[in-house]
């Protein structure tokens, strides 16, 4: 695992992020069972953003013969947890408040993308959008998340144990 140096930034856009957390981010991703289980694929991160696509299959019905709205839900809080741990920082959400606008198709792209607001030392404030591959705005959310002061468990220096 790569020890976390903050020297490591690299700008993207008007953003600073540490090379050492985003390569960590995205190796802790494609290991990550649950996103592999939802489909879920990481696109893009940078420091406070992140965008993260899925196509839903048949398995994420629900009774009414649409796109289940817990794996859109899924879609937008794994997009929420890469860019709320984005700093390097353990974050954990305290709130999500989602809205569905519009149903979404099952085997058409979703793109979820989140964008902090703010940040304090202990909160955070994220927008999430959840778009399809037309453009349609499918959901959106609002989440707060609670910034812990230790560094994401996988950035730990092994030689400090």
């Amino acid at each position: 695992m790569p020890y976390y140096r903050p020297s490591n930034l690299i700008r993207k856009g008007n953003a600073d992020m540490d090379e050492t957390v985003r390569s960590a981010i995205m190796e802790q991703v494609s290991r990550e069972g649950y996103a592999k289980k939802m489909g879920l694929r990481l696109v893009e991160v940078s420091s406070g953003h992140a965008v993260v696509e899925m196509v839903p299959q048949n398995e994420d019905e629900n009774f009414f013969g649409m796109v289940h709205g817990g794996a859109i839900f899924a879609l937008m809080d794994e997009a929420f947890q890469i860019s709320c741990n984005s700093h390097g920082r353990v974050a954990l959400a305290l709130n999500v408040n989602v809205t569905y606008h519009a149903p979404a198709h099952f085997n058409r792209l979703l793109r979820a993308e989140s964008t902090e607001r703010h940040r304090s030392k202990k909160t955070g404030t994220y927008q999430i959008t959840v778009t399809d591959e037309m453009g349609t705005l499918i959901a959106s959310c609002q989440a707060l998340a609670y910034r812990k002061k230790e560094p994401l468990p996988f950035l730990a220096d092994p030689s400090a144990t």
